[in-house]
C-alpha cells in the first residue's frame, strides 16, 4: 500500500511540476518575460492551469499527510542481527599462517563518565 501511495505521489509530483512550468509568468520571475505569442496564452488554458495547480498541489499535500500517517503506525521496532557476531577472522597477509580467533572481549560493566543525552 505504502509503496502504490509512494508512486501516485512521484506521479502528483512530476505533473506539479510540468503544470506550474506551463504557466505564463505574470511578474516577470526570473527575468523572463511572458510573450503573447504562446501556446498557451488563452483564458481558458490559464483558468485551467490554475485549476489543475491547485487540485494537484492539493492532492500532494493529503497523500503526503496520509503517507506519513501510514508510516508512523507502521513503524516496527528494530531488530539487529547478532548471528554474524564475532564470527569473521582476521585478515592475514599471504604466506603468514593464520591465528587461532581470540575469545569474545569483555565488556565493560563501568558507566561512562559523561552521561548520554537522551
Amino acid at each position: 500500500m505504502f509503496a502504490f501511495l509512494l508512486i501516485v505521489q512521484t506521479i502528483v509530483a512530476v505533473s506539479l511540476i510540468a503544470v506550474i512550468l506551463m504557466q505564463r509568468s505574470e511578474g516577470g520571475g526570473l527575468g523572463v518575460g511572458g510573450s503573447s505569442s504562446g501556446f498557451m496564452t488563452a483564458r481558458g488554458a490559464a483558468d485551467f492551469l490554475t485549476r489543475a495547480t491547485s487540485v494537484l498541489g492539493g492532492t500532494f499535500i493529503v497523500l503526503s499527510i496520509v503517507m506519513a500517517a501510514i508510516a508512523g503506525a507502521t513503524r516496527e521496532p528494530v531488530k539487529i542481527d547478532t548471528s554474524l557476531a564475532n564470527t569473521a577472522a582476521p585478515a592475514t597477509a599471504p604466506g603468514q599462517p593464520q591465528q587461532a580467533p581470540s575469545p569474545a572481549p569483555q565488556q565493560n560493566q563501568q558507566a561512562p563518565a559523561i552521561p548520554f543525552a537522551q
